[in-house]
């Protein structure tokens, strides 16, 4: 494994800090990834948060960082996150030491931070060389899971774009993974579909809002539904039968589309009915009282819009 010692002053470090309880944080510029949404969340106590920042200040020398070169030539903080953090956010004016915001700071104290240099090391490896590495200097400090130390170890665009997208509070993956994904057969849709040309941001969105459907009541069905169209996949919420009851009586028992194509039979038991949307589901149309009208069965079976 490859790693060479840098000398980085705060002040290029946390150029473009910016903490997205989306995208993570970024710094050095957009091009470090301190924290990706797919890691730990902040961690340090105020203790050791505020003695990152007396060390700092009193030219004491700070513990060594490590980052890791990616594939694409920006980086990810392999050890320092929390203490890089720390600093990202004194200096952003999140928190205070000692009743003094950074900007309340002179020009000289606030230089003296951001001209102070950090101990970085750029490593570069296979990833059971990085794995291994990181194991030994997570031995101190914070405990990392097994899964956060795999997280940071193995990395590429693709891995790093998969693991924020995955992890997105309330993205369709994350709701379809804790709600019947593994139902799903995915095999058939890919023979199926892998030929044909989809929009995958409208296909994302639409799979979200009907993973917050709370008529959906078949979630494994939605990934089927959206590329076949066909409501069969996703098992709609059906009507109360209070709900069918009060539309029964409300229309004295008279199937609507029986009188309006002037049936001889009209009216019928409420065994001979079935309920159905007013306004189609697919068109908005939710599953609540007023929306439900009962059909005589034939005609419910042969609607539009079923």
């Amino acid at each position: 494994m490859k790693i060479d010692l840098h000398k980085i002053k705060i002040g290029k470090v946390i150029v473009g800090y910016k903490d997205s309880a989306e995208e993570g944080v970024m710094a050095y510029s957009g091009k470090l990834d301190i924290r990706p949404k797919y890691q730990r969340e902040f961690v340090y106590k105020e203790k050791q948060r505020n003695a990152v920042i007396e060390t700092i200040k009193n030219s004491f020398p700070l513990n060594v960082m490590y980052w890791m070169i990616r594939d694409d030539g920006g980086y990810e903080v392999l050890d320092g996150q929390q203490r890089t953090i720390s600093i990202g956010q004194y200096v952003n004016g999140d928190f205070s030491l000692n009743d003094r915001f950074f900007h309340n700071l002179t020009k000289e104290e606030q230089d003296k931070i951001l001209d102070y240099e950090l101990m970085i090391y750029f490593c570069e490896g296979t990833d059971k060389e990085r794995l291994d590495w990181f194991r030994i200097i997570n031995i101190a400090g914070e405990k990392l899971t097994d899964q956060e130390i795999r997280n940071a170890v193995y990395t590429g665009p693709w891995l790093s774009d998969a693991k924020i997208k995955f992890s997105k509070s309330n993205c369709a993956a994350y709701l379809l993974a804790n709600d019947g994904g593994n139902s799903v057969q995915w095999g058939e849709l890919y023979n199926e579909f892998k030929d044909k040309k989809h929009d995958s941001k409208k296909l994302e969105a639409e799979i979200k809002e009907l993973m917050q459907d709370e008529d959906v009541t078949k979630k494994s069905g939605i990934y089927p539904y959206v590329l076949t169209e066909q409501e069969r996949h996703l098992s709609i919420r059906a009507f109360t039968d209070r709900m069918k009851r009060e539309a029964y009586e409300r229309q004295d028992g008279i199937c609507p589309f029986c009188k309006k194509q002037k049936k001889d039979k009209k009216q019928w038991d409420i065994s001979e009915m079935e309920a159905d949307h007013i306004t189609p589901w697919h068109e908005g149309g939710k599953t609540i009282a007023e929306n439900c009208q009962m059909l005589c069965k034939e005609d419910n079976r042969t609607k539009s819009g079923k």
